[in-house]
């Protein structure tokens, strides 16, 4: 037994864990074990140093923390993570240009690179006054307009449709011949929280006003969700997660009454076809990287790539002049703006940024504040630990012992945080439960503490605060703390 609870086995080892189809009866016993809930917050537990298991990086902390590699994966690997570390952090121009190989940018976009948004392989943030937004941009969608796009919607096809002059993305920056779509301002309204002791915080609510539009108006039922770039580490790790466990873990009809009714967010894997498990998004809307990295591409940067082939990116047919644009494919490198192999370096890099091993874990404050966080019901939705599957496509992520604070379902987190636009099966009010792992580094990686979907928390307490639905008797819990308890779990998630 590897760590130091009580843990029972049932009469069978067929029992354990009937989820998993890829363990042994004795794996069975092994697994159940180590993913059980601590009972002694008296020291860490075995191998919670490790946040990453054998893929842990142990690095100096710095700034480029978030940017090593998986420890265990191979001298091969390793070149391979190096040359998509350089196709993540190239500037894409625009065409026609004397580069040939990164041509193609736009014709609109948010950013020229990966690397733009996810700064050193980090968490995006809000817009300082004055400047204009790069890591956080603006989802569109309107309602269904008819039957065609309701079945569309159903069927997974789509999983929101399109604002019809501006796609699915507002993009701000556009090449040289081209408008961008506009700009937006964002205005804040403080709403002051009371806490136990005497303390009190202000949290700030986001409007977003979009102005100096490029196509004209937009659709009167648009609705609007700003995004922030969420950091990239442990991805590999990620979808490595066995499907049955997060199956196990979802409840949407809350049976267990438990107020907890996390559920799946089904998509299609652009490659098969078929519904799957969506992991990845604020929104759990796509269910590989590659996917994701695909997605980004076309959306964010304009490029067009094996799995979202279209040179023109987001530009609608409204945008007729946008489409018309010369584009960066080349016929002698492949049929596409990145084709294979640019999609699969960029996808294993990103597969593979390892997590930062824990700091300060048998700190008593800290032990202390994990303590907190069992109590007060965090741990029921930011699940901290899994055992990643023995069929993992990447032998670096197999059945490691991983702890990324997850369980990657949907959540309600009430009308505070809702956008009111529905993605798949996620309503307004849905969101992923967001890995913590690496979140008390943010501030070391990107120099600043702003978190949640939008950036509106400027600290991990307001973080907290805005839970709702949900989360809002987790939340509450924290709120009438004595003083000391809630520093030891703000301390706690400062070494996650």
């Amino acid at each position: 037994m590897l760590l130091a609870t009580a843990f029972v086995l049932p009469a069978s080892a067929e029992d354990l864990l009937p989820h998993r189809n890829d363990l042994t009866p004795a794996d069975r016993a092994r697994v159940a074990s180590i993913v059980s809930t601590p009972r002694d917050f008296s020291k860490p537990e075995t191998f919670e140093f490790m946040s990453g298991g054998a893929a842990t990086t142990r690095k100096r902390i710095n700034r480029d923390i978030f940017s090593h590699s998986s420890a265990n994966i191979t001298f091969e690997e390793e070149q391979t993570f190096k040359v998509g570390n350089g196709l993540f952090k190239k500037l894409w121009a625009s065409s026609p240009s004397s580069t040939q190989a990164s041509d193609g940018l736009g014709p609109l976009y948010n950013a020229r690179s990966c690397q733009a948004c996810h700064l050193k392989d980090g968490r995006g943030r809000p817009p300082l006054p004055g400047h204009d937004a790069v890591s956080l941009f603006l989802r569109l969608s309107v309602p269904p307009q008819n039957a065609e796009q309701e079945e569309l919607l159903s069927s997974r096809a789509l999983l929101s449709i399109p604002e019809p002059t501006y796609g699915g993305q507002f993009q701000t920056f556009a090449v040289p011949g081209v408008a961008g779509e506009g700009r937006f301002d964002i205005e804040l309204e403080d709403i002051p929280v009371k806490l136990s002791g005497g303390e009190s915080a202000t949290l700030q609510k986001p409007t977003y006003v979009i102005r100096d539009l490029g196509y004209g108006d937009m659709h009167s039922d648009a609705l609007i969700s700003p995004r922030v770039a969420p950091p990239m580490i442990g991805m590999g790790l990620l979808e490595a997660i066995h499907p049955g466990d997060i199956e196990a873990q979802a409840d949407p009809d809350d049976i267990n009454g438990d107020g907890i009714s996390g559920k799946i967010s089904k998509v299609r894997d652009p490659l098969t076809g078929e519904l799957t498990i969506g992991r990845f998004g604020w929104k759990a809307s796509n269910p590989s990287v590659r996917a994701q990295t695909a997605g980004a591409f076309s959306g964010d940067i304009g490029i067009g790539s094996p799995d979202k082939p279209a040179p023109w990116g987001d530009c609608t047919e409204t945008q007729a002049d946008c489409r018309k644009m010369p584009n960066g494919e080349q016929a002698r490198l492949g049929p596409t703006e990145a084709p294979d192999p640019v999609m699969e370096l960029v996808t294993f890099y990103s597969e593979n940024l390892a997590v930062p091993a824990r700091r300060d874990m048998s700190a008593p404050q800290v032990l202390k504040g994990k303590e907190v966080f069992h109590e007060a019901g965090c741990a029921n939705c930011h699940r901290p630990k899994y055992v990643t599957s023995r069929n993992a496509q990447n032998a670096a992520h197999r059945f490691q012992l991983i702890w990324p604070y997850t369980d990657l379902l949907l959540h309600d987190m009430g009308d505070g945080l809702s956008d009111g636009r529905p993605v798949g099966d996620a309503n307004g009010k849905e969101w992923r439960t967001p890995p913590l792992w690496g979140i008390g580094l943010t501030e070391t990686v990107n120099k600043h503490t702003r978190f949640l979907h939008d950036g509106r928390a400027r600290n991990l307490l307001e973080a907290v605060l805005w839970h709702g639905g949900e989360a809002k008797q987790s939340r509450d819990h924290v709120v009438e703390l004595p003083t000391e308890d809630r520093a030891a779990l703000i301390r706690f998630l400062e070494t996650l």
